[in-house]
């Protein structure tokens, strides 16, 4: 059924942690950035845990496992069982499960997330084509994934076995910068054998369903700070989103976003699913949020009053989402960006 099309955030009279019963949190970006806790997350989960609301971790990460995820989290002050992690390996894992028969073996290129992943279904991770495996599966392996896995990966693939993906993100973040992700070696197979995997991960249903399975939740809210793998993937899955700025998200991104990318609600960091969120109300022209006015000019996006950054930032958001209709915002917001510093 198709989705009408977003063209402003909504407003909410409650805080976001009390009209949803669950938080599917990206980790990435939105938790933690280079291993350490973003700026009031840590606090800000404690106060919507107490208050009730389940959280749940959701990442396309699938080398690390729920185990090792959990440790982590809890290390930095958020105490998580593995219960509360759901990775893409446990999606691909079930996604292979349904189309194989109980106990297959699998060629697994990546890490230990996989592997215990696959097993947990009742299949039997090999290391090579010649095991005959049922289905190739890759996942992200770290840097001692070396050019031979992917040779096996492509013998198997190339015979006609069905080939599965965790995800396909191009890029993941390190410490050092960018880095090629998942994605990048799943085109090294494709290249070499010319097929098309079954993906999993973030923004993909199977996510989805894996996370509704694990978590049981009602009426979940994906928080997360990417537009096309975090809202993308709750518009697919039809339900609401919070964009958080505390990660790759810009101004200038947002406001340009096509309708699968429009997030239900913005804020700047997790202290957003403690409080209500503001109406952005039309006017006669353009749209208002707190002391702010956005409107859509011929080649711009005029912005005028003062008060809250965000304010601003959400009317706009209208402005922008409204001229674009069901495509992307081509008008300049540069101007206006720069009035509220962002």
């Amino acid at each position: 059924m198709s989705q009408a099309v977003r063209t402003r955030p909504e407003g909410s009279g409650q805080p976001l942690s009390e009209a949803y019963d669950t938080a599917l949190l990206d980790l990435d970006g939105v938790v933690y950035a280079g291993g350490n806790a973003i700026v009031h997350a840590v606090d800000s989960l404690a106060v919507a845990r107490a208050g009730g609301m389940h959280l749940a971790y959701v990442t396309n990460n699938a080398l690390r496992t729920p185990d090792t995820v959990a440790e982590h989290l809890t290390e930095l002050g958020i105490p998580t069982g593995a219960d509360d992690v759901i990775t893409s390996a446990q999606a691909v894992a079930r996604l292979i499960s349904e189309q194989v028969p109980a106990g297959a073996r699998v060629l697994v290129i990546g890490g230990e997330g996989l592997w215990v992943a696959l097993r947990e279904r009742g299949l039997t991770p090999v290391e090579s084509a010649d095991d005959d495996p049922a289905a190739v599966v890759q996942g992200f392996g770290g840097p001692e994934l070396t050019w031979g896995r992917f040779a096996e990966a492509s013998y198997a693939v190339a015979r006609g076995v069905p080939w599965f993906a965790s995800n396909t993100d191009l890029t993941i973040p390190s410490g050092r910068g960018i880095a090629p992700g998942n994605g990048a070696a799943v085109e090294v197979v494709r290249i070499a054998t010319g097929k098309e995997p079954q993906v999993a991960g973030k923004p993909l249903p199977p996510m989805h369903k894996e996370t509704i399975i694990r978590t049981g939740a009602k009426r979940p809210l994906v928080v997360g700070d990417r537009l096309d793998t975090d809202i993308e993937g709750a518009f697919n899955g039809g339900v609401d989103s919070l964009l958080v700025l505390t990660g790759v998200t810009d101004g200038a991104q947002l406001l340009a976003a096509p309708p699968q990318h429009r997030p239900t609600y913005v804020d700047a960091d997790l202290r957003g699913l403690l409080t209500g969120q503001p109406e952005v109300g039309p006017l006669t022209a353009g749209f208002r949020c707190g002391g702010w006015t956005a409107t859509a000019g011929a080649d711009r996006l005029e912005l005028e009053g003062d008060g809250e950054p965000l304010d601003g930032l959400r009317a706009l958001c209208a402005a922008a989402w409204t001229a674009a209709g069901e495509g992307s915002c081509e008008l300049d917001g540069g101007k206006a960006l720069a009035r509220l510093g962002l």
